[in-house]
């Protein structure tokens, strides 16, 4: 019994690891284009009429 806990506690130890490298590759991921579409308003600000 205590080894079927031990199993238990080892998958979701590496499921959360691997979740955990994922949303912080997708957090950087989304950071980067979302400054790089800023820049492009930026440098196409005096183009924009509203």
């Amino acid at each position: 019994m205590g080894e079927k806990i031990y199993k238990t506690m080892k998958s979701v130890g590496s499921f959360n690891l691997v979740m955990g490298i994922l949303l912080i590759v997708s957090g950087i991921t989304t950071g980067v284009l979302f400054i790089a579409k800023g820049a492009r308003l930026l440098k196409d600000k005096s183009e924009l009429m509203f």
